[in-house]
């Protein structure tokens, strides 16, 4: 049995495992290769890291790991978890192969996904010139017109955030209607309103020419940014009963400040855990979780 299983392997989950592979505990990471941010050629704002490609700084994660021989990786998909029924706290995960490992401790790294609207073009596009986060992509876009495509009322906020990055228009024809509060914000942050409907992108993909309007006017733009609804990438957090609490963008699993679910034994780092996601986050996350098992473990085993 494994002291610790982590269920995802990206920059939470891998934070973690370094942190207890340097407790030379027995642990276990299963990852199913899909990081959320995947789809972006870059990783910036990281430090020592900025400008490199995400999947290298995990694949040399994932090397450094290799040299504990206490950590045991496993490229896969966790189906099922389950509390086993011992007296004690553990637990049983089945992977999509039947493979099943037992473990005290589970941290949850699962991840979020994001919920793309259905235009056309934006698919093809996401992470590259359609964008969420300013801080990760702003600077790359040099200045000029961006667009900010409102889903939400928190697009208001990004709208009014993005102008530091550009000249920015607000499309706000999926929106609820803004109120005198929202018009004088876009306002002061000089962010140009439209209400015409989005009809698609236009541009040879990845690159972005502007957006068609219904009117058939096209409004040129260097970049895209969307307030993407997301959903957790695993059920495994409902599956041992962990409470959820709704975030502004979706549901988040709750979490203590030693990153604790509401289930004794699980614990939860990264996006699936919190409703400001970038890699540095992710990586402290998955830090803090990583000393609340262990901590968890030396309290249980010193009552033993």
């Amino acid at each position: 049995m494994f002291d610790v299983i982590i269920i995802g392997g990206s920059f939470a989950g891998l934070s973690a495992a370094l942190q207890l592979a340097r407790t030379r505990r027995p642990i276990l990471v299963i990852d199913a290769d899909a990081p959320r941010n995947r789809f972006a050629a870059h990783a910036h704002g990281v430090l020592a890291q900025d400008g490199k490609p995400g999947g290298v700084i995990l694949a040399e994660a994932r090397v450094q790991l290799a040299a504990y021989p206490n950590v045991t990786q496993l490229s896969g998909t966790v189906r099922q978890a389950e509390a086993l029924a011992s007296g004690k706290i553990a637990f049983a995960v089945t992977l999509d192969d039947g493979k099943r490992v037992e473990g005290r401790r589970l941290i949850l790294a699962t991840g979020m996904r994001d919920v793309l609207p259905e235009l056309p073009g934006v698919a093809e596009r996401w992470g590259r010139t359609v964008l969420h986060c300013p801080y990760c992509h702003g600077y790359e876009i040099g200045g000029g017109p961006i667009g900010v495509l409102g889903r939400l009322p928190a697009s208001v906020h990004q709208a009014s955030l993005i102008a530091d990055w550009g000249d920015v228009t607000l499309f706000t024809a999926g929106m609820p209607p803004l109120d005198g509060e929202a018009l004088q914000l876009l306002a002061r942050r000089k962010v140009a309103i439209e209400s015409v409907a989005v009809t698609a992108i236009e541009g040879a993909a990845p690159a972005i020419d502007g957006l068609r309007l219904a009117d058939g006017r096209l409004v040129p733009l260097r970049a895209l940014f969307l307030a993407a609804p997301v959903q957790q990438a695993s059920p495994l957090a409902q599956q041992l009963g962990c409470v959820l609490e709704e975030g502004m963008m979706g549901p988040l699993v709750q979490v203590d400040a030693m990153k604790m679910t509401s289930v004794p034994g699980v614990h939860a780092a990264g996006d699936a855990a919190r409703a400001m996601a970038n890699i540095t986050f992710a990586m402290a996350d998955g830090v803090m979780a990583a000393v609340g098992a262990h901590h968890a473990l030396i309290t249980e085993e010193g009552q033993a």
